[in-house]
């Protein structure tokens, strides 16, 4: 059972990650389709342009009498269909540019919110593996590399009883390699996530444990502490 939930992590993590590069693309490609379309519309314009008289007539010029001495109004008509055309290009070449800036912006902050993502979770990996990594022989420098990971109320919780946990670690001979089978970040905001990790480690003992192995799902809030996320605090998901 512990299986099938660690793989659905995996797939849970795989599947959000395919989710964001595709909106990604998407945004990427709808951007490419507006400045196609707006590029077609100034050709448009363009060529409208070309084919408009070089001396049109100005707009207080009198009609052109004609053979039978009415009045013809089409250098009129043909003046005020060309300001149409002209003005419907106009504005559908704005609309073509805004939507495409929207795009390419939602494009960005798209591509910067899995960015952000990543990185909490890189961070929860990381103390997760030092909390889980742990060598009486070395006991110390692992309880130190935990600490310097930490921050908030989780680090001075830790540092609290770093003493004695050193001390557990020594005479029980623990030795412990941790590994990080899935994360996936639940909830976030600019300075702070909260990340799922799912992990597993090997224990050795003095009771008599011989790479015994250990399942561990866990919570692991990160916040951004100067220019380091570290973690601010952990708890175990049953």
């Amino acid at each position: 059972m512990e299986l099938d939930e660690h793989n659905a992590d995996a797939l849970h993590l795989e599947a959000l990650e395919a989710e964001q590069a595709a909106i990604a693309a998407e945004a990427t490609a709808e951007a490419a389709r507006a400045r196609a379309r707006a590029a077609r519309l100034r050709r448009r314009a363009a060529a409208t342009a070309d084919r408009t008289p070089a001396d049109p007539l100005p707009a207080d010029c009198p009609p052109t009498p004609t053979d039978n001495g009415t009045e013809s109004p089409a250098p009129n008509l043909a003046r005020s269909r060309h300001r149409t055309v002209v003005a419907a290009a106009a504005l559908t070449l704005i609309t073509a540019v805004g939507a495409s800036g929207y795009l390419t912006w939602h494009h960005h902050r798209t591509a910067g919110t899995t960015e952000r993502a990543a990185e909490f979770a890189a961070a929860a990996e990381q103390g997760v593996v030092a909390l889980t990594s742990l060598d009486f022989s070395r006991a110390h420098q692992d309880v130190h590399r935990v600490l310097e990971l930490s921050t908030g109320a989780f680090r001075s919780d830790f540092e609290g009883r770093a003493q004695d946990f050193t001390a557990v670690i020594q005479q029980s001979k623990v030795a412990t390699e941790g590994r990080v089978t899935a994360a996936a970040v639940e909830s976030m905001t600019e300075t702070s996530a909260v990340v799922l990790v799912a992990a597993t480690s090997q224990v050795t003992n003095s009771a008599g444990a011989q790479q015994e192995p250990r399942t561990w799902r866990l919570s692991v809030t990160v916040a951004r502490d100067g220019d380091r996320l570290k973690m601010s605090k952990v708890e175990f998901v049953p």
